[in-house]
């Protein structure tokens, strides 16, 4: 098993840049790169467990898609649970949803009511935080099922775009494993 001790900034380098994509003027932080090497991913998500593991998370929140991949792998190291927020109809049992604003329309989260007991502390783990958006639906949707939502990790944080910032006017302490400046 390969050493997951390489450092946050080795692990920015792993990041691939793809410029103007989806538009003209973005850059894309493209994580493929990173979960594909395996020293980088296993870092990764020691570095993200050591972090949820200092705040006594009883559970791990990941959001639909790559949230899974960080999360599952960030609670199996912990020993605790995985919770995944989905998108809609994805789950064959009743469940509980919030919509939320995006860009340009709406879009819904869902997941299983019973996947929390009141008052667990659920840490949310997803691979990037931009505007925030889909991460503050999440922690509403968790706090909705009775857990405490009070940290979120990311392993990317593109800071200009402001989500950190909206997460911790929810109170959210955020913290991410590198910062990318610029869109």
């Amino acid at each position: 098993m390969a050493s997951p001790h390489l450092s946050p900034a080795e692990l920015k380098a792993l990041v691939r840049t793809v410029p103007d994509f989806p538009q003209p003027g973005i850059q894309f932080r493209d994580i493929t790169t990173l979960i594909g090497h395996h020293q980088g991913m296993a870092a990764s998500v020691h570095h993200l467990a050591a972090l949820a593991g200092d705040v006594g998370a009883h559970k791990i929140a990941g959001m639909e898609a790559r949230g899974f991949i960080f999360g599952a792998a960030v609670a199996e190291q912990l020993g605790v649970g995985f919770v995944p927020v989905r998108k809609p109809g994805k789950l064959p049992i009743n469940t509980i949803g919030i919509d939320y604003a995006l860009e340009y329309g709406t879009d819904r989260l869902e997941m299983d009511p019973g996947a929390v007991v009141p008052g667990q502390s659920v840490v949310i783990v997803d691979d990037l935080i931009a505007t925030g958006g889909t991460a503050l639906a999440s922690a509403e949707l968790l706090r909705k099922a009775g857990a405490v939502v009070s940290h979120a990790l990311f392993v990317i944080d593109l800071p200009d775009l402001g989500g950190a910032d909206r997460l911790r006017a929810a109170g959210i302490t955020v913290a991410s494993l590198m910062e990318f400046e610029g869109d």
